[in-house]
């Protein structure tokens, strides 16, 4: 009966140790699926702003911004060239 309650402290454990390395995997994943979004949305303008002669640069500051905030960092980068 002792080893019952062994087994079932160490799947506790074990379970919990999963569950609180998980999370920071999700949050790792979330930013490479924003990265991945972000990268592939500034390209495709820059691609299609060559015939309107309206491009964003991609260097370091704008790589960052558009690969940590996805879709929504490009938007502002495109807000903020258009005002400058």
């Amino acid at each position: 009966m002792e080893y019952v309650a062994y087994f079932l402290v160490a799947i506790l454990l074990l379970f919990l140790l999963v569950k609180i390395l998980a999370w920071p995997l999700k949050i790792f994943l979330k930013l490479v699926i924003n990265g991945i979004m972000g990268t592939v949305l500034l390209i495709v303008f820059n691609l299609l702003g060559q015939y309107l002669g309206f491009t964003i640069g991609i260097n370091v500051w704008t790589a960052l911004i558009a690969g940590f905030f996805g879709v929504p960092g490009v938007v502002f980068l495109i807000i903020f060239k258009v005002l400058l």
